[in-house]
């Protein structure tokens, strides 16, 4: 009997063999839309879809976390965690975007390793985005906007604790796609 391919078992195929920009859309094209209401459960634990974009590996190697999700209006786009293993929220205008792909990843883990030191500069406690159902490539599903940058990012349902999403940053030219992981609640 042959195994059922589930989208959870797509998604590890293109983790583990690699994919392009196209096989990325094609599943995040096939997944169903989630509600806002559904993901407002708390943090979500992120890691990357390698689709060979000039960005792979930064946000991991320089210490992203994740995402929380507590309310609609109540949302932290960015996590990071240090060497010391300490979770706290960043305000996404004190990331440098623009030098996000130009800088080697062994500069990214040594901004990590800083990390604990540049906490008071970089946290923040309140809330830097919000999340509402919006319609992309065809499909109402939640998406988080940001408070002040030009991002949206789009999430699509893996499973029920798997989100695939794909970020819309005004101005880059190729999609860039993650992974949200539900933590316990």
């Amino acid at each position: 009997m042959a195994d059922v391919e589930t989208p959870a078992t797509r998604l590890r195929g293109l983790r583990e063999g690699g994919c392009t920009p196209q096989q990325a859309w094609e599943l995040f094209d096939s997944l169903p839309a989630v509600r806002v209401d559904e993901i407002t459960t708390g943090r979500w634990s992120g890691d990357e879809l390698d689709t060979g974009h000039p960005w792979a590996g930064v946000l991991v190697e320089s210490g992203w976390y994740g995402k929380q999700f507590d309310s609609p209006d109540n949302v932290q786009p960015l996590l990071f965690a240090g060497p010391d293993a300490a979770v706290f929220a960043v305000d996404p205008r004190r990331v440098p975007l623009g030098l996000a792909g130009r800088i080697p990843l062994s500069g990214m883990r040594a901004a990590r390793a800083l990390l604990p030191i540049l906490r008071p500069l970089l946290r923040t406690r309140a809330p830097r985005a919000r999340l509402r159902n919006l319609e992309y490539r065809g499909k109402i599903s939640a998406a988080m906007v940001y408070d002040h940058l030009p991002i949206i990012d789009i999430f699509r349902l893996v499973d029920d604790r798997t989100l695939l999403g794909v970020m819309d940053l005004r101005g880059l030219s190729e999609p860039y796609f993650f992974i949200l992981h539900r933590e316990s609640v």
